[in-house]
């Protein structure tokens, strides 16, 4: 009897202490997918475009490069990439993402900024275009730094759309829907849809593919449907005459 009453009492005390590890496991799982999700909402989006003078390019593609390559080693960099674009070279863009936007500014004190900086004084035709923009459907850090293969040809396009007032959250349901499927194309590398901070109104898309084959499958893709028909209704002007853009990446040389 005492033996009996001995194992029973041995059986519920593993149960409880296996139910209590399951719950420990549950809220650990938890506060990780919540500190996740609330470091990918709180990243701070920053594009920036330099119209650089023939002359230059090289040397500012350069001092590009070494920026990019640094900002990656860094922990609170999410992503950094450097790029110029393929029918009209001089134009320039750095796109980056970090940790918060206390981290961006810390590092656009430094010696790698301050180069860029200097030599922009000399080597721009335009002055230097800012944009901040939040990120819809955000990815993660490790997604971000995602990469093609060494026997891909990556191709990367970015799209500004200029939607009518009042048909912003359209737009983002309609991307809400597609979003998945899109990231889910064997050609796809990344895809992501953010919406400029300053007018709301306004969204970019940044689009990398493996190759050129798989950007044409991702046009045919039927899931894009609905976002076509967004585009040939509710925008102020057509994106594909003036906001589009074939990048052409040339940093990071390497990935750390």
């Amino acid at each position: 009897m005492k033996t009996s009453t001995l194992l029973s009492g041995s059986g519920m005390f593993v149960s409880v202490t296996f139910a209590m590890l399951l719950l420990l496991l549950f809220v650990k799982t938890s506060q990780a997918q919540k500190e996740n999700a609330a470091e990918q909402t709180g990243f701070a989006a920053k594009l920036t475009r330099y119209d650089v003078k023939k002359n230059y390019q090289e040397k500012f593609r350069k001092t590009l490069s070494e920026y990019v390559l640094h900002s990656l080693r860094m922990e609170s960099n999410v992503m950094s990439e450097a790029y110029y674009e393929k029918e009209n070279p001089n134009i320039i863009w750095l796109i980056e993402r970090w940790k918060n936007k206390t981290e961006l500014d810390r590092f656009n004190s430094g010696t790698h900024f301050n180069a860029i900086e200097i030599l922009a004084k000399e080597a721009l035709e335009l002055p230097v275009k800012f944009i901040f923009v939040k990120d819809l459907e955000p990815l993660s850090k490790q997604q971000w730094r995602k990469t093609a293969a060494k026997q891909d040809n990556p191709l990367t396009v970015m799209l500004f759309v200029d939607a009518k007032p009042g048909t912003q959250q359209v737009f983002e349901d309609v991307y809400h829907v597609a979003m998945p499927q899109f990231r889910g194309e064997a050609g796809v590398v990344t895809y992501q849809i953010s919406q400029l901070e300053e007018d709301d109104t306004q969204f970019v898309t940044y689009e990398k593919f493996r190759d050129d084959e798989a950007f044409q499958y991702h046009l045919s893709f039927p899931p894009i449907q609905p976002v076509l028909d967004y585009l040939q209704t509710s925008i102020k002007k057509q994106p594909f005459q003036s906001g589009l853009h074939n990048l052409i990446e040339f940093a990071p040389l390497k990935r750390e």
